[in-house]
């Protein structure tokens, strides 16, 4: 069966895995739409690289069934394109002999010279891959993982250590293959891509999923929202005073102000007004939640190892 005749190019059910004592994925579950983008997000040790690595076929899960186009992932290898983290390359080839070499592997795969020129590697083609650039080697890498024409990408976080202009290209890429009806599932720690990108989002916390929805589903409130920085250790109490009994707020980290009241404009009018008469100048001043928002408030703002 072709990916073009799924729903669901990737299902995943209460998937298990446990090393020793610690359980990595604790009855994990996500889907991936045919012809979509699907960002997995959490915090180190969250379980998304085992959870990929699973459904990639290189490691066993002991609980739970992944379905990868219909079948196991080891059925179907040919048909799935992957990108690891850190590259993969031989030393001593050529960036364009490495991938000339992995397009051999496949039927029908891209041109590897176009491919190499639309991630801006065509200067660098003829580069052994020991000498490339972090960043060059990471493109080469996407290059690899969808040279065959894959039905389903799995990329772990492409975009790690691009600059600017590299990363656009990327997300270019990853918005192509969408628009060719390819399916991917993105990992990836940078908030904005995620939002640029993903038609879904799975947020993952100890192994579980903690929540599921587009982008607009996760970030929508009922409530008005204003965040800004400025000097720190305002008066936040003053400042809910002058606004009303249904507002709250706080301020974390230090020169940080979120603000939530009842919906309409006089949230920010006030929170403005206040700012004036105290003479601070509110700077980033931000009326929507954002996914990076989403994602502190539930999985918490503290440091992971």
């Amino acid at each position: 069966m072709t990916a073009a005749a799924l729903d669901t190019a990737l299902e995943v059910v209460d998937l298990v895995k446990r090393y020793g004592d610690r359980t990595a994925v604790d009855g994990l579950s996500l889907a991936v739409r045919a012809g979509s983008v699907t960002a997995l997000l959490g915090p180190n040790g969250a379980g998304k690289t085992t959870t990929v690595e699973v459904c990639e076929g290189f490691r066993t899960p002991d609980a739970g069934t992944v379905r990868v186009l219909g079948g196991s992932p080891a059925e179907v290898r040919h048909r799935v394109g992957v990108m690891p983290q850190g590259g993969g390359g031989y030393p001593s080839l050529r960036a364009v002999e490495l991938l000339t070499l992995f397009s051999r592997f496949y039927a029908h795969p891209h041109d590897p010279t176009a491919l190499l020129s639309l991630l801006g590697l065509d200067e660098v083609a003829r580069t052994p891959y020991r000498r490339l650039s972090g960043g060059q080697q990471q493109r080469l890498s996407l290059a690899m993982a969808v040279v065959g024409r894959p039905e389903l990408v799995f990329l772990d976080e492409p975009t790690a250590g691009l600059d600017p202009q590299a990363r656009r290209a990327t997300w270019d890429l990853v918005e192509a293959l969408r628009a060719d009806g390819v399916s991917v599932l993105l990992t990836t720690h940078l908030m904005d891509e995620a939002e640029h990108l993903a038609d879904d989002v799975y947020v993952v916390d100890h192994g579980r999923v903690v929540a599921h929805g587009t982008v607009p589903e996760l970030t929508s409130s009922t409530q008005a929202f204003v965040r800004f920085t400025g000097p720190a250790d305002l008066d936040v109490d003053d400042l809910l005073r002058s606004l009303g009994p249904d507002c709250v707020g706080k301020e974390s980290p230090a020169g940080t102000y979120l603000v939530e009241g009842p919906e309409g404009p006089t949230l920010l009018a006030g929170v403005t007004a206040w700012c004036a008469t105290r003479g601070v100048l509110p700077q980033g001043l931000q009326t929507r939640r954002t996914l990076e928002d989403v994602f502190l408030d539930l999985t918490g703002r503290e440091l992971r190892t």
